[in-house]
């Protein structure tokens, strides 16, 4: 592979959004990260503020809609103070209900209109063309409504400083791509936080570890992927519908917690300690294990702030469920404004009610590969819903899967690309369980150290190689 400096600033030139995974992002974090550390502690917030709304007005498509995230800050902090300052519950509830109500309003408007007015008719609600949402709206404006429903709670303080709280809405490493922050995990290390040579090397090790999962893996697995999702339903067989899932599965969680991992590390550089967003996911036995371990921020966020305070599971056993039906509903659409998410999220409750009803104490005593194939099986099916937004053509596919109607059973396009493929399918297989992790854990001090340095030199050059020279590149939580 041979990479030209032509090659280069045409690619740091290039108009784009500031993806996480592009060289300009590489750059303008460094830039970012040298100050940071040379400014005195006071004036940080000042300049992470500003940094993060200098990363949001790149994009010239998003730079008029800054105010939108600018608009939320004003408010959900003005709310704030009046929830902690007023002692009259009717005004602490209408603080709450403004801020809430703002950020379930912009979400509506901008990320479900058009799906709105699609489904009532243009007589009620028209389609909007070229609307279009500002960058991270599902993560700051759930950030935000956190914030207002933990001040009045008591569960957290409210925040005095508008920049300090502003920072923490928009900082930009994690905003675009998650994982969920709230200011009660978060509000003191804005306040206050060390950083030290050690953070910034653990930062940048697990930062490398994401990049290597988004760029090596997810980039590689989700050409397959695309593959099988080109065809059409007649050139498909039942072998090469498995396969195309299978690679998308391994595509969206290294995607996801690739861009997970890259974001806690890029954080703990500017001396921020994020949460953790996943957890080894398909090494679950169950599907109620398996999200207790995918995407953790988003599963907290829906069961502290809809689950329970709907009623949890201190209710009657219908509410309980309807409780549970609303949670799902609302996972499935949060991810975008298509049928088929919704339609995702309730295959999930389904198969958990089956599971808390009939198959939990079952699956947990039997031997552990049982259910690990049911968690595997019903998860590739998910992520064939998740991936296909045509309702028609996932139907279709579907039914492709399953064998119905005579579709063959495999062909030779199968055969090249199970061959071709093969190699990335087993180190993704194999990076998605914990057996490196804990290889790495049994290595001896130093020797960890010289093992951690040459894997995240080599990794740093590789991917750098990958993104200069590489056209397929895809951002699949962008829309979220």
């Amino acid at each position: 592979m041979t990479i030209t400096w032509e090659q280069i600033l045409a690619f740091l030139c290039e108009d784009q959004t500031m993806a996480i995974t592009s060289l300009l992002f590489l750059a303008f974090f460094a830039a970012v990260a040298l100050i940071n550390y040379a400014l005195p502690r006071v004036l940080r917030p000042y300049f992470l503020l500003a940094a993060s709304y200098g990363f949001f007005c790149y994009d010239p498509v998003n730079r008029p809609l800054v105010w939108v995230i600018a608009t939320a800050t004003v408010l959900t902090w003005l709310c704030g103070l009046i929830i902690s300052k007023v002692r009259a519950k009717p005004v602490r509830v209408l603080a709450l209900a403004a801020s809430v109500g703002f950020g379930i309003g912009i979400l509506v408007y901008y990320k479900y209109w058009n799906l709105l007015a699609d489904t009532v008719g243009g007589s009620i609600l028209s389609h909007r063309e070229n609307l279009l949402a500002p960058l991270g709206l599902s993560y700051f404006t759930f950030a935000a409504m956190s914030y207002t429903i933990d001040v009045y709670r008591g569960d957290t303080r409210a925040q005095r400083s508008i920049i300090n709280f502003g920072t923490f809405v928009t900082l930009f490493p994690q905003l675009i791509a998650g994982p969920i922050i709230k200011y009660k995990d978060l509000g003191d290390q804005i306040d206050q936080r060390t950083c030290s040579t050690d953070k910034f090397a653990s930062g940048v090790q697990t930062f490398m570890v994401g990049m290597a999962k988004k760029v090596l893996i997810a980039n590689n697995v989700g050409m397959l992927w695309e593959s099988y999702k080109a065809m059409a339903l007649g050139e498909l067989t039942v072998a090469g519908s498995w396969l195309g899932v299978l690679a998308f599965t391994f595509q969206i969680y290294f995607d996801f917690s690739g861009y997970s991992d890259m974001a806690i590390g890029l954080g703990r550089m500017l001396g921020f300690e994020f949460l953790p967003n996943f957890n080894y996911p398909y090494i679950s036995k169950s599907i109620t294990e398996f999200w207790r371990r995918w995407h953790i921020s988003l599963s907290t966020w829906f069961r502290e702030y809809l689950y329970i305070p709907l009623g949890g599971n201190r209710c009657s056993k219908p509410r309980w469920m309807f409780n549970l039906l609303v949670v799902w509903a609302a996972t499935g659409i949060w991810h975008g404004a298509s049928w088929n998410y919704l339609i995702w999220g309730l295959y999930f409750f389904v198969l958990l009610m089956v599971e808390k009803f009939f198959l939990l104490d079952r699956l947990s005593r039997a031997p552990a590969a049982v259910g690990h194939v049911y968690t595997m099986f019903f998860v590739l099916v998910s992520w064939a819903i998740f991936a296909i937004e045509d309702t028609g053509h996932l139907a279709g596919y579907l039914r492709v899967m399953f064998g119905l109607g005579g579709v063959p059973l495999a062909d030779p396009a199968f055969g090249y690309y199970l061959t071709s493929y093969l190699p990335i399918l087993c180190v993704a297989g194999l990076a998605s369980t914990p057996l490196g992790a804990s290889l790495y854990r049994r290595l001896k001090p130093r020797t960890a150290q010289a093992v951690c340095a040459v894997l995240v030199l080599a990794g740093l050059v590789v991917c750098t190689a990958y993104l200069v020279d590489g056209t397929y590149n895809p951002f699949l939580y962008f829309r979220f």
